[in-house]
C-alpha cells in the first residue's frame, strides 16, 4: 500500500483513538508529515523501536505499540505453555503516553493469555531489567526514548536473561508484526478483567526492595565511604526521569548523605522543560547541576537521562569552575579503581573479563592489559555485553568485571544486564572519594591514567537524515564509502579497514582476515599510528554516527591530533554527501 492509502485507512477507521484522530485532521495539509508518518511501519534495531509520537505506521502510537506487542505475543504463543507462563515484566519512564502505552502492551498480552507484570510507576530501564530476571519472566518491555527529545518515546523487549532481546529471536519477532495487515485489529482483554484473573499483576516496592540489595553490593571499599563518602557534596540530577524514584535512594543507602537533587529536575516532566536535550551527554544538561554546585562548592555533579541508563558527570575543578567528563574518562577511572581495589584485596579473579564496544576507548584496553585482564570488543549495543556476560557464566570460562559504551553506558555488577547508571552512580560517587582523600579529584584521576598508559582522545559525531528519504540517503552514503575506500587520513596510512557488513579485515597490503563478530553496517578504519576511525548507522535513530579515537605524548599533541583526524574525516564524508 501506498502512504495515501494507508493514511485513507487511518482516516476513515471510525473507533480511531480521539487524540490521535485530533492529531490526524491537524495533518490533513501537511503532505510531507502525512508522508512521513505513514510510508513505511516502524523497525526494531539495536535498542528496539523508537520515533516520534503521533499517528501513522511509522510513528508511535497505541496502534504501533500494540502491533509491537502482538508480534512478541504470536512469537511467545510458540513456545511451550510454562515458558509462555512465565509472562512479560513491562516498565515505562516519564515520557507522554509511556504509562498509557505500557498498559496497552499488557491488555494486548492478556488477550494471548500471556501474564504481564507491570511497575505501579515510572522506573529505570535497568531495573526492567532486574525484574526480568528477578521474576523469572520470559521477557520484558520497557516503554522508553532514553535520552531522545520529548517528541520520542519507544518500545524496548528484552529477553529471559534481562538483556535486550537477542537478534534472532527479534528479527522472529518483527517478522509476526509484518504479518498484521490490520493494526486496527489486534485484541486486547480490558485491564479491570485482566486483574480479577491474575493475568495482570502490578509490582512496585517489592521489586524496589530486592534491586537496592544488589545496589549494595556495588560499593566495594564501605570504609572509604564511611570516612570519606559520607562528607562530600554531591549534585545529582534525573532530568525529569525515572532517576529520581531510584536515585535518591540509592545514595542515601550507600552512605552518601551530603548530596541534593537539583529539585526542578527531579520532577517527572515529560516536556523535560529545563532542557533541549535530555542527554547526560550534552553540556546543557549540566547548567542547573552547575549552578547548584558552585553554590554548595560540591565535588562531583552526576546526571542520568530519564530511563537512567545513562549517567554523565563533571568535577570541579581548582579556580571554581566544572570540568565535563566524557563518557570514555568514566569508563577508564572506574574501570582503573575496580580491577585496583579487587588486586589489592586479592579479590582479582585470574580470569577476569572486561566487555566494550568497537567504538569505545583504546585506553581501557591498557588498563585492563595491565591488570591482566581479557578485553573483548563487541558491536555497539548493549545486548551484546549481555550476550558476552550469558556466554561466560555458561562456559565457566571468565569472571565478568565491567562492561562499557562510549556513550555514557556502564554496567559494574551484571545482576543487570543493561546499562546501569544507578551502579554507575553509586561506584563513581566511591572513586570521587578515593581521589579525595589522596586531595584529588576525578579529573586528577583520569590525568594520571594518561599520565602512565599514553594521553588518549575520542571524539563522536553525527550527521542527520530526517525525512521518508532519511534511510536510502543513508544507505547511499555507506555504498558510497565502501566504494571508495580511503587509503589515509590527515597524512596517516590506513593499515586496515575492518567491514563488519562483510566480516572481512583488509589490510593494506591486500591481504584480509575473517572478524569473529556478527554482521552489522559498520566501517572501522585502522591507522599506523594506532588511531582509528569508525563510521556506523545509528539503530535507533536517523543518523550516522563518526567516531574517532587516536592518543598522543602529551594531552595537547592527543587533542590536537584529534582535531585534524576529525577534520580529514568530515572532508572525506563531505564528498558523498
Amino acid at each position: 500500500m501506498s502512504w495515501k492509502d494507508n493514511y485513507q485507512t487511518w482516516k476513515n477507521y471510525q473507533d480511531l483513538d480521539p487524540q490521535l484522530a485530533t492529531e490526524l485532521a491537524d495533518m490533513a495539509n501537511d503532505e510531507t508529515a502525512l508522508e512521513e508518518a505513514f510510508t513505511a511501519p516502524m523497525s526494531f534495531g539495536t535498542a528496539g523501536m523508537r520515533g516520534l509520537i503521533g499517528p501513522g505506521i511509522g510513528r508511535m502510537n497505541l496502534y504501533t505499540v500494540g502491533s509491537a506487542s502482538e508480534g512478541l505475543a504470536r512469537f511467545m504463543d510458540t513456545l511451550d505453555d510454562a515458558t509462555k507462563q512465565r509472562g512479560v515484566a513491562i516498565s515505562f519512564d516519564s515520557r507522554y503516553q509511556s504509562r498509557e502505552f505500557a498498559h496497552h502492551a499488557a491488555m494486548v498480552l492478556g488477550a494471548h493469555n500471556i501474564p504481564s507484570y507491570v511497575f505501579d510507576d515510572i522506573r529505570p530501564t535497568p531495573e526492567l531489567s532486574f525484574a526480568v530476571r528477578h521474576l523469572h519472566t520470559y521477557a520484558g518491555i520497557m516503554i522508553t526514548a532514553s535520552h531522545n527529545p520529548k517528541q520520542y518515546n519507544g518500545f524496548k523487549i528484552y529477553g529471559p536473561d534481562g538483556g535486550q532481546m537477542p537478534p534472532v529471536e527479534a528479527d522472529k519477532i518483527t517478522e509476526y508484526v509484518r504479518s498484521i495487515d490490520n493494526l486496527f485489529t489486534v485484541a486486547t482483554v480490558a485491564e479491570q478483567k485482566l486483574r480479577q484473573t491474575n493475568t495482570m499483576h502490578i509490582i512496585g516496592e517489592d521489586v524496589d526492595e530486592d534491586y537496592f540489595k544488589g545496589i549494595a553490593e556495588v560499593s566495594i571499599n564501605n570504609k572509604l565511604i564511611d570516612e570519606v563518602g559520607k562528607d562530600m557534596t554531591l549534585i545529582y540530577t534525573p532530568l525529569h526521569g525515572t532517576g529520581r524514584v531510584i536515585g535518591y535512594r540509592a545514595l542515601k543507602n550507600a552512605g552518601y548523605d551530603h548530596f541534593t537533587m537539583v529539585k526542578e529536575q527531579a520532577i517527572a516532566d515529560p516536556e523535560f522543560p529545563t532542557v533541549e536535550h535530555p542527554n547526560p551527554e550534552f553540556p546543557e544538561a549540566f547548567n542547573m547541576a552547575i549552578v547548584l554546585g558552585k553554590k554548595q562548592g560540591a565535588d562531583l555533579l552526576v546526571a542520568t537521562d530519564p530511563d537512567a541508563d545513562r549517567l554523565g558527570a563533571a568535577v570541579r575543578m581548582p579556580n571554581g569552575d566544572y570540568q565535563l567528563m566524557t563518557g570514555n574518562q568514566i569508563a577508564s577511572v572506574l574501570l582503573n579503581y575496580i580491577l585496583k581495589a579487587k588486586q589489592d584485596s586479592n579479590t582479582l579473579p585470574a580470569d577476569g573479563l572486561v566487555v566494550k564496544s568497537i567504538v569505545s576507548t583504546e585506553l581501557a584496553t591498557k588498563i585492563a592489559d595491565h591488570y591482566g585482564v581479557t578485553m573483548k570488543n563487541v558491536l555497539t549495543g548493549f545486548k551484546y555485553i549481555a550476550e558476552q556476560i550469558k556466554l561466560a557464566e555458561e562456559n565457566h570460562d571468565h569472571t565478568f568485571l565491567f562492561g562499557f559504551e562510549e556513550s555514557f553506558g556502564y554496567l559494574i555488577n551484571p545482576f543487570v544486564r543493561d546499562k546501569d547508571a544507578i551502579q554507575s552512580t553509586i561506584l563513581l560517587a566511591e572513586v570521587a572519594a578515593y581521589y579525595k582523600q589522596q586531595g584529588l579529584t576525578l579529573y586528577d584521576g583520569i590525568q594520571q591514567l594518561y599520565k602512565e598508559y599514553g594521553y588518549y582522545a575520542e571524539k563522536t559525531t553525527f550527521k542527520e537524515f530526517d525525512g521518508v528519504d532519511g534511510a536510502d540517503k543513508m544507505a547511499a552514503i555507506m555504498a558510497a564509502l565502501r566504494a571508495d575506500k580511503p587509503t589515509e587520513f590527515a597524512g596517516v596510512k590506513v593499515a586496515t579497514t575492518d567491514d563488519y557488513q562483510t566480516q572481512t579485515a583488509t589490510h593494506a597490503d591486500g591481504t584480509t582476515e575473517k572478524l569473529d563478530l556478527p554482521v552489522s553496517n559498520v566501517l572501522k578504519y585502522w591507522l599506523t599510528d594506532g588511531t582509528w576511525i569508525a563510521v556506523r548507522p545509528s539503530g535507533t535513530e536517523p543518523k550516522i554516527k563518526f567516531y574517532t579515537g587516536t592518543s598522543g605524548k602529551t594531552d595537547a599533541e592527543a587533542n590536537q591530533n584529534l582535531t585534524n583526524f576529525v577534520n580529514a574525516l568530515d572532508e572525506w564524508v563531505a564528498k558523498f554527501d
